[in-house]
This record gives structure tokens, C-alpha cells and sequence, in this order.
């Protein structure tokens, strides 16, 4: 069962999630909040699987309350999606920034939002490949981050490899196929490479490979 909160300053938009998300058998909804505060108190009261919480909030917003998420260990297992009424915005960047381990836009048709929810609830990042590179061709700055470039030199040859594929916006299947190695190792070269980067998810995990210099930007 995916236990989901639900994060909004809009009764009438948290209402219309419920209803869609409790008619599903594998997902229940534990806990709704009104702000970030809030959002950050029940997260650690009912410890859910994913966190739906919207950027835009009066008092503590979606950005902070992502971030007080994503600080604090006890609550490692939450994976906080933003939910924006825009596709892109420099909101949305700070909020991968802060934690997040993907965004969507309410409009979103039913049947993409629930597959979303539960790829979320697996751990892997809601980033379709055009719209990390968009954000990163907008919001992530050219001169590598010195912490995060010297951490790289941790990783060995596969683990660099897997990264800077998992940058492109491969699943673990295609990495492994494209490595020529099985889905497990492949799994197993990720999540040793977002130990010693200290990714929270694999969102995190491609802001750091642009961000250091692994993958780079064509601008035009």
C-alpha cells in the first residue's frame, strides 16, 4: 500500500486528489495539511510514502517545507513531489534543489498522475529527460560546485558511467542494457553512487551530474 499526504492550501484541490487517489487499491491517502508547517508535522506523525505538496502556499511554502523534509533523517523515506500549476518555473528548480524527488502540474490527465504517484513511491525521479535539460539549461550555473566535483573522484569508472546515464533519463533496465550488465547491478552502481554523492534520490542524483561537470549543457 502507497501511503500518500496530501499538501495544499486548497480544500477543493486537495478534495479532488483524495477522491482520485482513494478509489486506487494499492494507494491511501493518511493525512492531508494546509501548509508547509503542517505538512512537515504530519509527515512525521504518519510517515508516508510520498508527500504531494504544492510550491505555492501561504506562511512556510512548498520549497521550505520540501527542505525541512529532506533534512531530517527520520524521514528519509518520504519522497516529496512538487505540485505546480506550471511546467517550468525557478520554483520548481529550488524545490529539486531542496529535496524534491520530481514535480507535476495539477492539470495532469488521471491515469499519468496516478502512474506518477506510484513511480514516486519506488523511488525513481518524476524528470522526464526535456525537462531536467530545461531546467538545468536555465538554473544550474557553469563553474562546477567544488564539494560535489570532489566527491565525483569517489565513484569508479561504472558508478561515473550509471550516473551520467541516469542524467539522460535512462530507467535501470535501459542502463543495464546499455552497460551490458543486469538491472541489479546496475541498481546496485546507483545507489552506491548516490551514497558517496550523498544524493537523497535520483532527481538529486541528475542536478549533481550537471552541476558537477559530468554531463554538460549545449547551449545554443
Amino acid at each position: 500500500m502507497i501511503r500518500v499526504l496530501l499538501v495544499d492550501d486548497q480544500p477543493l484541490i486537495r478534495g479532488g486528489f483524495r477522491v482520485l487517489l482513494d478509489l486506487e487499491d494499492d494507494i491511501e491517502v493518511v493525512a492531508e495539511a494546509a501548509d508547509g508547517s503542517e505538512a512537515v508535522a504530519m509527515a512525521k506523525q504518519c510517515l508516508p510514502d510520498i508527500a504531494l505538496i504544492d510550491i505555492q502556499m501561504p506562511g512556510v511554502d512548498g520549497i521550505e517545507a520540501t527542505r525541512r523534509i529532506a533534512a531530517d533523517p527520520a524521514l528519509a523515506g518520504v519522497h516529496v513531489v512538487i505540485l505546480t500549476n506550471y511546467g517550468l518555473d525557478e520554483y520548481v528548480f529550488h524545490a529539486l534543489r531542496a529535496g524534491a524527488a520530481g514535480f507535476l502540474v495539477k492539470d495532469i490527465l488521471p491515469e499519468d498522475f496516478l502512474h506518477s504517484v506510484r513511480v514516486a513511491a519506488r523511488g525513481e525521479a518524476l524528470l522526464a529527460p526535456s525537462i531536467t535539460r530545461r531546467l538545468i539549461n536555465r538554473y544550474v550555473a557553469t563553474p562546477l560546485h567544488t564539494d560535489t566535483s570532489t566527491r565525483l573522484k569517489e565513484l569508479t569508472t561504472r558508478e561515473r558511467e550509471a550516473v551520467t546515464l541516469v542524467a539522460r533519463g535512462l530507467s535501470n533496465d535501459e542502463i543495464a542494457d546499455h552497460m551490458v550488465i543486469s538491472p541489479l547491478t546496475a541498481k546496485t552502481h546507483i545507489n552506491r553512487a548516490m551514497t558517496k554523492l550523498h544524493a537523497r534520490d535520483r532527481a538529486q542524483l541528475v542536478i549533481l551530474a550537471y552541476e558537477s561537470g559530468l554531463i554538460t549543457v549545449h547551449r545554443s
